[in-house]
């Protein structure tokens, strides 16, 4: 549609849609991937379990007595057979509508890859709709400012879910490393602890092995610091103090723009550095 005869709250108008749309497309991507995990879950993993069981029962008949591990194993099935199930019936009551240039409001059920089609379709209308609302440079720095509060927000977000992660793989891995010893002395002889300590020890190496691949903690911290940096910009932006207490507005708004971009660039080295092996990480720095 073209926007050469709209006038210039027209434009804003339908640039919002446009991000609208796009905004609802990447959701309803995320949710059909969920969605198609969950069914997987269900359709594959449950039978799998109750396989499991049922050859381990028979397997060991007459010889261990699996009524404890078939009793767990019977609640853990039905949990994720019932979670799955119901996880499936609320995400298709709950499907974000999408609404098109005419106003028709649509609920999206295609696949992964036609929904990212469609995404790319509405980016390219977005782009060319933001191309139709020009702006001056300072009207774009002074919306900088404004969306920075977000960006801290979400730096915040992803460094405590880090930290969370590295909280819960630390705590596994104490509890696991104080049961070895604790299985060890308690089943004399070593059967049937001895398949139970095989387990305590590959779980303390999976993780041990995680942690120092994913380096959580290191990444929480590295996103907590940006953070607060650019939070300290912005208070002094906001207060008028150093380096922000030039007697132009304008000249203000670039150099916090270019502080705030100099941030997330480090941010992003280290990033950059917490993925490279330890003697490619030596060789950055």
């Amino acid at each position: 549609m073209p926007q050469s005869g709209l006038s210039a709250d027209e434009r804003i108008d339908a640039l919002i849609d446009h991000r609208r749309t796009v905004a609802s497309l990447q959701r309803q991507i995320k949710r059909t991937r969920i969605v198609g995990i969950a069914k997987l879950v269900g359709l594959i993993g449950a039978p799998l379990l109750l396989l499991s069981l049922i050859g381990a029962t028979a397997l060991t008949w007459r010889r261990y007595n699996m009524a404890p591990i078939n009793i767990f194993g019977f609640f853990v099935l039905v949990t994720l057979v019932i979670g799955c199930l119901a996880f499936l019936m609320f995400f298709d009551t709950e499907q974000p509508m999408l609404t098109h240039e005419n106003g028709e409001r649509t609920q999206q059920v295609d696949s992964v890859a036609e929904l990212k089609l469609d995404l790319e379709l509405a980016e390219e209308k977005r782009v060319l709709a933001a191309a139709q609302v020009a702006r001056t440079v300072f009207e774009r720095q002074y919306s900088y400012r404004d969306i920075i509060p977000r960006e801290i927000d979400r730096l915040r977000a992803e460094s405590a879910t880090y930290r969370r992660r590295h909280n819960w793989l630390q705590w596994t891995l104490i509890l696991c490393s104080a049961a070895i010893p604790a299985v060890a002395a308690l089943y004399d002889p070593p059967q049937p602890g001895k398949g139970i300590l095989i387990g305590l020890g590959a779980a303390v190496s999976v993780i041990t092995s995680v942690m120092g691949y994913f380096k959580f903690k290191e990444r929480g911290f590295n996103l907590q610091q940006t953070a607060d940096a650019i939070e300290q910009h912005t208070t002094a932006l906001e207060l008028a103090i150093a380096p922000y207490n030039r007697p132009e507005e304008k000249e203000n708004l670039e150099l916090f723009a270019e502080n705030v971009e100099s941030l997330r660039i480090e941010q992003r080295k280290r990033e950059q550095q917490l993925d490279q092996p330890h003697q490619g990480q030596q060789e950055i720095v």
